[in-house]
C-alpha cells in the first residue's frame, strides 16, 4: 500500500512537472493570516476582562492580513494586500507594529536570493540576504486545502522575539524579573501540493516540491485561500531597489537594539508595569 501510495505521488508529480515546463506559466496565490494572540502581553489576569478583549480584538485586526504571492518557475514576490484595516486607525501603535512587520519580499530561486523592502520607523531598507535553508523533515500526512491535496512537512528554525508582550520583563521560574530573549527556536509546520511543483511559498519560506499552501510559525497560521493560475495580465515581478541596502544579520541587530531602547523607555514610564 505503501509502495502504490508512493508511485500515484511520483506520477503525479512527473505529470505537474512536465505541464509546467512546457510553458511559461505565472500565478497568484491569496493567503490570509491568522494570529492566536498572547493576552499575558495585554496584562494577563491582572486587567479588566472587558478591556483585555477589547485589545486583542484591535491587535488582531491589525495582525491578521490578507497578502499575494505572485510566482512563476524561478521568481516570486510576496506583499500585504492593502484594506479598509490596513490604513488609518491604530495611530503611532499601528506604525509600530508595522515596523516590526515583514515588508514586500521578493526571492530568486535559482540565484538562492531574497531581498525585501522594509520601512523601520521611518527609514527605508533594501535587506539583501541569501534564502534561508530549512532542514525540511518530510511526513506522509496528507490533508485537501482547497482543491489541492496536499502533503505535511516541518522544520526548526530561530525568530526575532517580537510582540506587544516583549517590549517589557517578565518573571522567570524562580519568579524573578528578566529582559525576554531576543530570539527565540520555533517549529514550523508546512502543507505543500505537487499539483503546483515549485519551490516556493509565502514569505521567505521554499525549498519544497511544491508550492506552500498553509504554513504556521509559533502563534501565526498563514493558509492559502485562492489561486489564479495564469492570470489574463501578467504581472511583472521585479525585485526592490530603493532603501539604505543592508544584510539580514545587520537588520536584526538594529531591531535587536531598537527593542532595548522600547524596553527600557516603557520600564521608566510605567514603572515595569504590564504594557
Amino acid at each position: 500500500m505503501k509502495y502504490i501510495k508512493e508511485l500515484v505521488l511520483a506520477s503525479a508529480l512527473f505529470v505537474s512537472i512536465m505541464g509546467f515546463a512546457q510553458k511559461d506559466f505565472q500565478g497568484i496565490a491569496y493567503y490570509k493570516s491568522n494570529t492566536n494572540v498572547d493576552t499575558q502581553g495585554f496584562g494577563g489576569g491582572d486587567m479588566d476582562p472587558e478591556r483585555q478583549k477589547r485589545m486583542v480584538e484591535r491587535m488582531k485586526e491589525m495582525l491578521d492580513k490578507t497578502y499575494t504571492l505572485t510566482f512563476n518557475q524561478i521568481e516570486s514576490f510576496y506583499k500585504v494586500e492593502e484594506t479598509e484595516n490596513s490604513g488609518g486607525g491604530g495611530g503611532r501603535w499601528r506604525g509600530m507594529m508595522n515596523s516590526f512587520s515583514n515588508g514586500p519580499q521578493y526571492k530568486n530561486i535559482k540565484a538562492k536570493q531574497l531581498i525585501q523592502d522594509q520601512e523601520f520607523f521611518g527609514k527605508q531598507f533594501l535587506i539583501k540576504d541569501e534564502l534561508p535553508n530549512l532542514d525540511w523533515k518530510m511526513t506522509n500526512e496528507s490533508k485537501k486545502i482547497g482543491e489541492y491535496m496536499c502533503l505535511k512537512a516541518t522544520a526548526k528554525r530561530t525568530v526575532p522575539n517580537v510582540g506587544p508582550g516583549n517590549f517589557r520583563r517578565r518573571p522567570n521560574a524562580d519568579g524573578q524579573m528578566e529582559e525576554p530573549a531576543p530570539t527565540k527556536e520555533v517549529e514550523v509546520e508546512a502543507w505543500y501540493t505537487l499539483k503546483i511543483p515549485i519551490n516556493q511559498g509565502p514569505g521567505d519560506y521554499w525549498g519544497l516540491p511544491g508550492l506552500i499552501l498553509e504554513v504556521t510559525v509559533d502563534r501565526t497560521t498563514l493558509y492559502c485561500s485562492k489561486i489564479v493560475m495564469n492570470p489574463a495580465e501578467k504581472v511583472a515581478i521585479e525585485a526592490p531597489s530603493k532603501g539604505k541596502e543592508i544584510s539580514r544579520a545587520d537588520y536584526d541587530d538594529l531591531v535587536k537594539k531598537k527593542m532595548e531602547e522600547m524596553r527600557s523607555q516603557f520600564s521608566e514610564r510605567a514603572g515595569d508595569r504590564r504594557f
